[in-house]
């Protein structure tokens, strides 16, 4: 997904001056007190932080009060205005080079916590843009051309797996309006794929994290109307909403709560967690009990399911020894290189053949996330390349792409509740040509897992807008597991 915040439908025409439509630089919703800076120039002149304006849903803040915002949700489908007050309005055709630049902590990514009752750390997000626009009175309208295709063949008693998707696949076009809410899952229903879907509650829910009863009935309906299976609730606890403090362990236990019963009301049978932590944990296994609901932590590149960090998961679960507590088996963290997707992007980036080669190799080492990454950033400034030309991609590189092998699933594999089947590219032999799913296939089947496979296309981290179609390659994963498992029976 495009790290940005403005397209080229962003120059919009106001009474007041201009203004400029945002767009969330994130792949799910975030509250305003994320915004940590926002910045304009036009033409190459800053406009003077007195002169803009944020507004969201009628509502009007100065860039200065965002940070305090923590009530407030920027809805991944919202597209606030950033006003400039000018002497005269801009007429709408007019030309202007718009540089815009923003600083964004992203609430549910901690570096590490605060201390004395003070902040924590969090991942931060940079953005900066330049883009020569022309003022428009309206967004530009997305045109989705969905080429027919042969329904799947049908899910057979001897296949071990049920197959879904996880609504984030579609992460990019659904943040850019492509979709609304009912046409992502018809599309989804067109092309066959299903029937779990699972969803990440902060992409989703408009009034996050809240499951309204409004959202429960069209949820419901579209369930009913497809013949969907509700699968897997992604929740996030997001311990740096406010700028002054973490959550407190009381906040924590509320936020998680309020997530719960959310996903009870949806008919999930299963929240994907993101806090292990022994205290929290004790005190949302009853309500876990109380709602029908599992609990299962991610297991996600770098790390592998006998990281230090998840050894310290597992020894929790012995310590609590509940059947509700589990895993979610990510395939991210088990890949045999790097994908092509990522490498076509740093190319863009500016990366000649012999950087990607080094990037590979660098990779392919059994250092540490964080050695490796110094690594290629060393290397990179002995090359004379400035690395903050790739942006994000010098962490993601290392941080979304792990090699662990497949084999250490079987490990765990009585405690994996629930797989994200990661992926980011369907080759022209209908292949995932980074991770090896027949043989992840053969470890699941021979391990005795017997639950929902939940597609997860993530290409979108690199891909541009538009680049592919993420649900027809969705489809194309699903025919590939399909003959996974049935090449596996027939002994082939």
């Amino acid at each position: 997904m495009p790290n940005g915040l403005i397209d080229e439908s962003s120059l919009r025409v106001h009474s007041e001056g201009l203004a400029v439509a945002l767009t969330i630089p994130w792949y799910r919703s975030l509250w305003l007190s994320s915004v940590t800076s926002l910045k304009l120039a036009l033409d190459g002149v800053e406009v003077p932080a007195d002169d803009l304006s944020f507004e969201l849903r009628g509502v009007r803040y100065t860039v200065d009060e965002l940070p305090n915002q923590d009530q407030v949700l920027w809805f991944l489908q919202d597209h606030p205005l950033l006003i400039v007050a000018l002497p005269e309005p801009v007429e709408l055709g007019a030309v202007l080079t718009v540089r815009i630049s923003g600083e964004m902590r992203l609430p549910y990514m901690q570096i590490a916590p605060g201390t004395d009752g003070g902040p924590g750390m969090y991942v931060p997000n940079f953005v900066n843009q330049q883009l020569e626009l022309k003022a428009t009175d309206r967004p530009q309208q997305a045109q989705i051309e969905i080429e027919p295709v042969e329904p799947p063949a049908p899910k057979t008693q001897e296949d071990p797996f049920d197959l879904g998707l996880t609504l984030y696949s579609a992460s990019a076009e659904y943040r850019a309006g492509w979709y609304n809410f009912d046409s992502l899952l018809e599309r989804v229903a067109q092309l066959g794929i299903g029937p779990g879907i699972e969803m990440v509650a902060s992409q989703m829910l408009p009034d996050y994290p809240r499951v309204t009863p409004e959202f429960t009935r069209v949820w419901k309906g579209a369930m009913d109307k497809y013949g969907f299976t509700a699968s897997s609730f992604g929740a996030n606890l997001d311990m740096g909403r406010r700028r002054d403090r973490d959550m407190t362990p009381d906040e924590e236990f509320e936020f998680s709560r309020t997530l719960f019963d959310g996903a009870k009301a949806l008919g999930f049978p299963l929240v994907r967690i993101q806090s292990a932590k022994p205290e929290l944990l004790r005190r949302l296994l009853p309500v876990a009990e109380e709602r029908g609901l599992k609990l299962a932590y991610e297991i996600h590149a770098p790390m592998g399911p006998n990281s230090p960090e998840i050894m310290r998961v597992r020894d929790v679960y012995e310590e609590l020894d509940s059947p509700l507590l589990g895993f979610v088996a990510d395939f991210s963290s088990t890949m045999h290189s790097m994908s092509p997707t990522l490498l076509r992007a740093v190319r863009r980036a500016g990366l000649d053949d012999q950087a990607v080669r080094r990037l590979q190799e660098i990779w392919a080492t059994d250092a540490s996330m964080r050695e490796r990454q110094e690594q290629f950033i060393a290397y990179l400034c002995g090359c004379d390349f400035d690395p903050a030309r790739l942006g994000s991609f010098a962490h993601l590189a290392f941080n979304m792409h792990g090699h662990v092998e497949p084999a250490q699933w079987g490990d765990i594999m009585p405690q994996i509740f629930h797989v994200h089947a990661k992926f980011y590219d369907i080759d022209e032999q209908g292949d995932e040509p980074a991770i090896d799913y027949p043989e992840l296939v053969r470890v699941f089947v021979e391990g005795g897992y017997r639950g929902y496979w939940s597609s997860e296309w993530e290409g979108h981290a690199f891909a541009e807008l538009g680049e592919v179609d993420p649900l027809a390659l969705v489809r194309k994963q699903h025919d590939l597991i399909r003959r996974s498992m049935r090449s596996m029976k027939a002994g082939v």
